[in-house]
């Protein structure tokens, strides 16, 4: 597999070339997609050259210990490091979806458990929230349409955030949290103390920028209507709420959660650029598709990706077997173990697919 990266020093060193011209930044989206390769492979070829070095230096110091056996205990030290270098490069060769280095739109609907549901989808926006504040990320509320007892019917967010790895940024990590996400636990709503299963569906796509995805005028239909809140409550007396239709998919998009109708649209043109970006990467990689689709198809319990058990402060993803006892503190947003879980699957299943 390493030979792989001869080829990539070639490709470095002619994107360094390309990215000196004047032409390449006159176009914006040809300068960002190289700008965004040369990255990738010169983070390859840092830790091959590391790779190299601790070979180099592993072989001198084996010829010294001939003479001298206090440079034995050095020749083992450096050859574990040259063996963690590899395993490190073996990663980063790895073929991985290039949106996980951008950002990130995620929904989160209530599904079966009415009230109880909505809360649970509360519960997971505030997971999302706290765990983008440890990382450092910017998580800003496109949408929401919230429940009588609090909770959200329904709500989008943007997740913003920079990657210091490939793989790190806010849809790389967060796109294992699309799928249906099941709670047990004793409803605010139950008199009696018996527990309840209910669910809440969560959807990830890479935020799309205006230069991704190109959004004809005369494709979109818009329509305006007044905002809804709970129980009667921030109801508008104007026409600011925007439902965007984009005709030649059928993809709807609607935004309520600003006052101002031009707002309202500017979100919702977010959303869709989003989602059409995620329908353009399905019908161009069959992968991608079948990823996309095992998301969420309904809101039901019983196609869960994870249960939160609170009774048993549990946690468990039944895709990867991850399981523990700290519920209370992944809600609270430490979530990043749980993801590793996930990413390290995903990289097993495609160092898998290499190998066949």
């Amino acid at each position: 597999m390493f030979e792989a990266v001869e080829g990539m020093l070639a490709e470095h060193a002619e994107l360094e070339g390309r990215l000196g011209l004047p032409e390449t930044h006159a176009d914006a989206r040809l300068a960002r997609t190289l700008n965004r390769r040369y990255a990738e492979l010169s983070g390859i070829i840092a830790v091959w050259r590391e790779w190299q070095q601790y070979g180099e230096d592993a072989e001198a110091a084996h010829e010294l210990a001939a003479d001298d056996a206090s440079f034995a205990d050095e020749v083992t030290v450096l050859q574990d490091q040259r063996e963690a270098a590899a395993e490190r490069l073996q990663r980063l060769l790895v073929p991985r979806d290039p949106a996980d280095d951008k950002d990130a739109i995620l929904e989160v609907k209530s599904g079966e458990g009415g009230d109880e549901s909505a809360l649970f989808a509360g519960d997971l926006l505030r997971m999302y929230t706290r765990y983008a504040e440890k990382r450092g990320w910017k998580l800003e509320v496109l949408d929401a349409a919230e429940s009588d007892l609090g909770g959200y019917k329904s709500v989008t967010v943007a997740v913003k955030g920079g990657a210091s790895e490939p793989g790190q940024a806010p849809y790389g990590l967060l796109k294992f949290e699309g799928g249906v996400h099941r709670v047990q636990r004793v409803p605010v709503t139950e008199s009696q103390g018996r527990i309840h299963t209910s669910a809440a569906g969560v959807l990830v796509v890479p935020e799309a920028e205006a230069v991704d995805v190109e959004v004809n005028d005369n494709d979109l239909r818009i329509d305006v209507f007044r905002s809804s809140g709970p129980g009667g409550q921030s109801v508008n007396t104007t026409d600011s709420a925007v439902r965007i239709t984009h005709l030649p998919t059928g993809i709807v998009v609607s935004c309520q959660n600003e006052k101002s109708q031009l707002q309202n649209k500017e979100q919702a043109l977010r959303i869709l650029r989003a989602r059409l970006l995620a329908a353009a990467q399905e019908a161009a990689d069959a992968s991608a598709s079948e990823a996309r689709r095992s998301q969420v198809r309904t809101v039901d319990r019983s196609e869960r990706i994870r249960t939160y058990n609170f009774p048993e402060n549990r946690i468990s993803d039944h895709r990867t077997g991850y399981k523990s006892y700290n519920l209370d503190q992944v809600l609270d947003g430490e979530l990043q173990p749980v993801l590793d879980s996930c990413v390290e699957a995903d990289l097993a299943a495609r160092l898998e697919a290499l190998e066949q």
